[in-house]
């Protein structure tokens, strides 16, 4: 969903006094640990919107040999499971401006993450609103996947 659009979303939710829960990431490889993480975060709350990164945001971040899957794909994925409602994608290094336009009532990020290092936490606060970790699952991520493929199929 374009932002202009799911910020109007967003104030028609907390209007009628919902409650919007908020988290972003690249989901590239979605996995159990993606999962379990995105449906942790909406038992927080009655909505939950994802800001994705888009694939010039991920090779900013992680090189140019990510994204494996494109965000449209990425996108088609996280909108099909049942704990998203929400998908909007970013092309920033970070998602601020996303944040800013929805004001959510909580930011919800894996527990790898320090709440000082929580981009847009301050913000949130700020606003009345909460920010929430979720414990990481260990081992599940994308770069494991990977790591395991090339070996399973590259060094064998």
């Amino acid at each position: 969903m374009a932002l202009p659009d799911l910020q109007k979303k967003a104030a028609e939710i907390k209007e009628a006094g919902g409650k919007i829960i908020f988290t972003n990431g690249c989901f590239d490889i979605l996995h159990v640990g993606h999962a379990r993480y995105l449906a942790a975060a909406k038992s927080l709350g009655d909505y939950l919107i994802v800001a994705l990164n888009s694939d010039h945001s991920v090779r900013q971040l992680k090189g140019n040999k990510r994204p494996i899957m494109p965000e449209v794909e990425r996108a088609e994925i996280l909108s099909a499971l049942e704990s998203v409602d929400y998908i909007t994608i970013f092309n920033e290094l970070d998602p601020l401006n996303v944040i800013k336009a929805i004001k959510p009532n909580s930011l919800v990020k894996g527990g790898d993450w320090a709440e000082d290092q929580i981009i847009g936490s301050d913000f949130v606060k700020a606003n009345g609103g909460q920010v929430e970790t979720i414990p990481y699952i260990e081992g599940s991520s994308t770069t494991n996947i990977v790591e395991k493929i090339i070996e399973t199929y590259c060094r064998g």
